[in-house]
């Protein structure tokens, strides 16, 4: 089975889903959307690092984007707004990988495999450094879940609760770094973003606990994911992007549906 690129895609596509699915509710739950799209601009640079220092494309990414995510949380709260030191971040680490790839010599990079992602050419190598990371995920997510959510609710619950925020808030920015270096040769960095908030947005009205809302999201996100795959290979258009599209056309098909029962309801 796994000699067959649609499976391995497949596969890798899932395992994605199921990681960013219920980290991207807590990025909804926070208000930090700009933060996934400042950690995945920042992966083109551990792109250009790894190919720099001839080191794997993971190792590359996941280091830029675990500093970034370090980084985010040491000079959060320091005189600087969040948004705009995501946005100085997120936009500087992108241009440095872009001018760093312009000087490396001798090596054919094709920019858009790693903007848009290129899940149609994940090997079995992929596959294992994938599932995984997304198991590491799902793994620390599961542990730390209470306090992620009390620590999300207030600062001064999480602390009547003995609970750190700042640690909390660290560890949920590593997860997310973690995620987008999984998630790279899936959708790409300029999408990363997209496929953590959008599942999430839309299972947000359908969902009256925590514990729902990211399972409702994980099955979005994975409904996306497989139709995606199979829509992209019939129709013969980018994978990352037709992922993307059709989770965004999830969330419009939510949103119509909510306000047209709402409507109704008032007649």
């Amino acid at each position: 089975m796994l000699d067959d690129f649609m499976w391995r895609a497949t596969i890798a596509g899932i395992f994605v889903a199921l990681a960013a699915a219920p980290l991207g509710c807590f990025v909804v739950w926070r208000r930090m959307a700009y933060f996934g799209d400042a950690t995945s601009h920042a992966a083109i640079l551990g792109v250009a690092l790894a190919l720099m220092f001839n080191l794997s494309i993971f190792a590359g990414v996941l280091t830029v984007a675990l500093t970034m995510a370090a980084c985010v949380t040491l000079l959060s709260g320091r005189g600087y707004a969040m948004d705009t030191l995501l946005g100085v971040m997120a936009h500087s680490a992108l241009a440095i990988g872009l001018v760093a790839v312009s000087f490396i010599s001798g090596v054919r990079i094709d920019l858009t495999a790693y903007l848009f992602g290129d899940i149609l050419a994940v090997g079995l190598n992929d596959l294992w450094i994938i599932g995984g990371g997304a198991l590491l995920i799902l793994a620390l997510l599961f542990w730390r879940w209470s306090a992620l959510l009390t620590a999300t609710l207030s600062d001064e619950l999480a602390y009547a609760n003995g609970i750190q925020p700042r640690r909390e808030q660290l560890v949920l920015t590593l997860s997310l770094a973690l995620v987008v270096a999984v998630a790279l040769k899936v959708v790409g960095a300029l999408l990363i973003a997209a496929l953590l908030i959008i599942p999430a947005a839309t299972a947000r009205p359908f969902s009256r606990t925590p514990e729902i809302m990211a399972l409702v999201a994980m099955c979005i996100a994975t409904l996306a994911v497989t139709l995606g795959l199979r829509a992209a290979y019939y129709f013969d258009t980018p994978t990352g992007p037709t992922i993307v599209t059709l989770a965004a056309g999830f969330f419009a098909l939510s949103t119509l549906g909510i306000n047209a029962f709402r409507y109704l309801g008032q007649r």
